[in-house]
Parts: structure tokens; C-alpha cells; sequence
């Protein structure tokens, strides 16, 4: 690649009229297994060069995922023209999403974007769309606040001295619009189409919401948003993180899916049905996709909540005691925000309320639908729509199951259910298994304070 004959005058024009608008530099940006994005920077006279696969990369160990060995092959990024943003925040440079390419021949069985992409397109052979909403969540601190408080983050603002908690305060809320101002100008120009925006449960907590999208749109659509929301909370002083729990005390950090299946032709959502036998306007599809997900719901945690942090918010309880808001069994309901799947009356979509905010988009978004497709083509019935609070109960169904407690659950599970196998490439599941084992290893081997406060005395 990268040739001569690769060069596409209509990209020389291309790359004139961003200079001529003041850009400097492009890139493409793939993603690692921890949803970051990664890119090598170009002068934008070479961005027709770039879109033929001129930069190589060695991408096996990056993240921890695999190890690189030198006599490996390297990886192409191919950019995708459709997804080209200039960034809002610095207009110098021009960002596309990338594909990697395995010796410039074959999808790299690493690359995310490639695993999801091979999914949309068995949707789509199947009849399908896909679409896709995101509900993100995210924290913002003040890195300044390191040094007064011993090495404890504080949040970028607080208003007042609420006992419960923040969410929907007006006033906290209107405290953060420096920064949140910036966000919403960035995402409107760049074509999220943002509809609402709130402080959530926890000090220094947010959430944007914004149009679904088909789910490879919405995958790059995020990728770009995490690093967007990071680049301009630095802008303004601030920290932005998407681990999932920062503090025993904070509210969790979600990344509510709201999934629907279109017809490929006609575009007609196929979630509803006035005919639903149970009365609230669902289709067998909706049931089936419901269905599929929460039978593979244990192997689905390993990657929709992918890190030891992620079971510290999967936890029906918040330190002090409240309803955490997060699901701990895989029980949907219509309305229940407590069950794992909640088929909501306002939409024609399923919201799967188990992803929290570490987990990488293409893979979560790829699992899903293949655990979706497969209730879908077995008819799959997900029983007894549960109305109570889950955490109360045994999951309140025949149908449900616990959900992970640890990651080491979630990836025992991962590695035993036959779907990772069809949705992943094999050396794909075996590094990924390997890597999370390390990591519950790293982490469980960590002697912490509270064993020190519980048994140094005691015992």
C-alpha cells in the first residue's frame, strides 16, 4: 500500500482544502482493547498517503493484549473518510477512525473496529440494522486538588452540601458550564446532536445524551467522545475519567446501551408490536433479542464491565446504603431500572443497563449483538417480566441469572461459552483471557488498607 498508483487525486484535493482551512495534521486513530484511541500524526499534505495505508504500526502488546515478537508482521491503519472530524477544541487537526490491517492483507484479529464491523455485517446478511444509543457517564476532577488532599481527587466543582446526592441539581450543574459549554459546541459541530445533559448521582459526575446511530457509527462516535471529553476537561483545568467506581463513596459510572434492530431495507424499527401478548407494545424479535442477551449475560460482563473496578459499582448497594441503580442479576422488566435489561415505555429500544464506562464500544457492541441475533433466530423467550426490586431477590425469574461479582467470574465465563468463539477471533480470546486473568492476579495480590483495618489487630 502507500504506492503511487494508491494516491487518489480526489484526497491531493482534498488534503488542499483542509489546509486552506487552517489544518495542519491528520490522523488515524484505531482503538485498543481499552477503547483509547492510538495514531501516528501526519503533516495533512500527506493525508492522501495516509488514506492509502502509509502508516505502519506494531499493535500486539499494546494495552497488554498479546506480546509483539520481532518477526512479526505489522499492521496497516486504514482510515475511514466517512467518520473525518476536525477537532473542535484544536482546529490544527483532522481525526478519521481507523481500521488495522494485518500486513496491509487482512482485518487484524485485535482490531476492535474490525471484530464489530464483521458482526454488522452478519446483522445485515440476517435482514437486520442495528442501532445503537449510548448513555455516557464520566467524572470530573480537579487534578490541583492532589496536593491539599493527600492524594484524594476532589470533584472539579460542588455546590451546596446535599446529603443524598447531586443528580439533576441545577445549580451544580450550572457551575460546570465552562466546561460542559465547550462539550456540547464540540458535539454539535462534530454531529452527535445532543438532546439533554445533566450532573448525575456523583460529586463532579456528568452525562450527555445524544441521537442513536447505527452501531458503527456510534462506536466511532464514542471512541471520539472519550477522547474529546478528555482533551477538553485538560483545556479547562480539569480531569475527566471513565473509570467505572473512582471512590467506595462515588456513584458508578454507566454507559446505558439502548439497542433496536431495524429492517435493513425499509429502515422500520422491529421492536414493537401492538399485538404483544403481554400488552406493552413489544415485538417477538424485541423478546428474543432480550432473551439472547441474558443467556449469555456472565461471558457478556468480561467485556461490557471489563475491569476489576467494574464489579465495585455492579453491587446493589452504595456505601451508604442507598439502591446503587446498578443491576446485579440479568431479570429484565418494562420500567425496573434494577434489572440488567429494561424495556422502557418512552422508546422502541432495549437498554441494557450492566455496561459501565471502561468497556471498548466495538467489542461490547459486536457480543451483544451476536447474543441478541441468537435469541432472535431460536425465538428465545426471556419469561416473566420481574416488576420488583432485584436487589431484594433471587432475580425475581426462572429466566435470570446472577451477574459476575469479579472479573475473575466474568472471564471464567467468557472462556467457557461457546458464542466468544464465533463473535471473536481465536487468538483474540485467548490473549484477552489471558490479560484479564493478569489482571484479577495483579489486583488480588495487592494487600489493602481495609484487611490491614479489619484482621492486623484481630487476629
Amino acid at each position: 500500500m502507500d504506492t503511487v498508483s494508491d494516491i487518489d487525486p480526489m484526497h491531493q484535493a482534498l488534503a488542499e482544502q483542509l489546509a486552506a482551512d487552517g489544518v495542519q495534521y491528520a490522523l488515524g486513530g484505531w482503538i485498543d482493547v481499552n477503547g483509547r484511541v492510538k495514531s501516528k500524526i501526519v503533516p495533512v499534505n500527506h493525508l492522501p498517503n495516509l488514506l492509502a495505508g502509509s502508516e505502519r504500526y506494531t499493535p500486539r502488546g499494546i494495552s497488554g493484549l498479546g506480546e509483539m515478537t520481532p518477526n512479526e508482521d505489522e499492521s496497516v491503519a486504514v482510515p475511514d473518510l466517512s467518520t473525518l472530524r476536525v477537532l473542535p477544541w484544536d482546529r490544527r487537526f483532522a481525526w478519521m477512525a481507523a481500521d488495522l490491517m494485518f500486513g496491509g492483507r487482512e482485518p487484524f484479529s485485535h482490531c476492535p473496529r474490525s471484530i464489530l464491523k464483521r458482526q454488522v455485517a452478519a446483522a445485515a446478511d440476517a435482514g437486520f440494522t442495528f442501532n445503537l444509543g449510548i448513555e455516557t457517564e464520566f467524572y470530573a476532577f480537579d487534578p490541583a486538588s492532589l496536593e491539599r488532599t493527600d492524594g484524594y481527587l476532589q470533584p472539579g466543582w460542588r455546590s451546596g452540601s446535599m446529603k443524598l446526592t447531586p443528580a439533576y441539581d441545577l445549580e451544580s450543574t450550572l457551575d460546570a458550564m465552562p466546561f460542559l459549554d465547550r462539550m456540547v459546541a464540540a458535539m454539535q459541530e462534530t454531529g452527535f446532536g445532543v438532546y439533554s445533559f445533566d450532573h448525575e448521582g456523583g460529586d463532579g459526575q456528568f452525562e450527555f445524551d445524544f441521537d442513536y446511530a447505527p452501531a458503527l457509527e456510534m462506536a466511532d462516535r464514542i471512541s471520539f467522545f472519550r477522547l474529546m471529553t478528555r482533551q477538553i476537561a485538560k483545556q479547562c483545568g480539569l480531569l475527566a475519567t471513565f473509570m467505572p467506581k473512582p471512590y467506595t463513596s462515588a456513584w458508578g459510572s454507566g454507559h446505558h446501551y439502548n439497542m433496536s434492530l431495524a429492517d435493513v431495507e425499509t429502515g422500520e424499527n422491529l421492536f414493537r408490536d401492538s399485538e404483544d401478548v403481554q400488552g406493552k407494545g413489544w415485538s417477538k424479535v424485541a423478546y428474543g433479542f432480550t432473551a439472547g442477551i441474558m443467556r449469555h449475560a456472565r461471558a457478556l460482563a468480561a467485556i461490557t464491565t471489563p475491569t476489576v473496578n467494574s464489579y465495585k459499582r455492579l453491587s446493589p448497594r452504595l456505601a451508604d446504603g442507598t439502591a446503587s441503580w446498578a443491576p446485579v442479576w440479568s431479570a429484565y422488566g418494562h420500567n425496573n431500572r434494577s434489572c440488567m435489561m429494561r424495556l422502557p415505555y418512552n422508546r422502541p429500544a432495549l437498554e441494557n443497563r450492566a455496561v459501565d464506562s471502561a468497556a471498548n464500544t466495538y467489542l461490547a457492541a459486536a457480543f451483544l449483538l451476536a447474543a441478541g441475533l441468537e435469541g432472535v433466530a431460536q425465538s428465545l423467550d426471556p419469561g416473566d417480566p420481574v416488576d420488583e426490586l432485584t436487589y431484594e431477590t433471587d432475580g425475581g425469574s426462572a429466566s435470570s441469572v446472577r451477574l459476575p461479582r469479579t472479573l475473575l467470574e466474568a472471564v471464567d465465563a467468557f472462556a467457557e461459552d461457546p458464542l466468544v468463539h464465533e463473535v471473536f477471533p481465536a487468538d483474540f480470546v485467548t490473549e484477552y483471557i489471558d490479560m484479564k486473568r493478569q489482571e484479577w492476579d495483579e489486583y488480588h495480590a495487592q494487600v489493602t488498607p481495609w484487611e490491614r483495618d479489619r484482621y492486623l489487630l484481630d487476629l
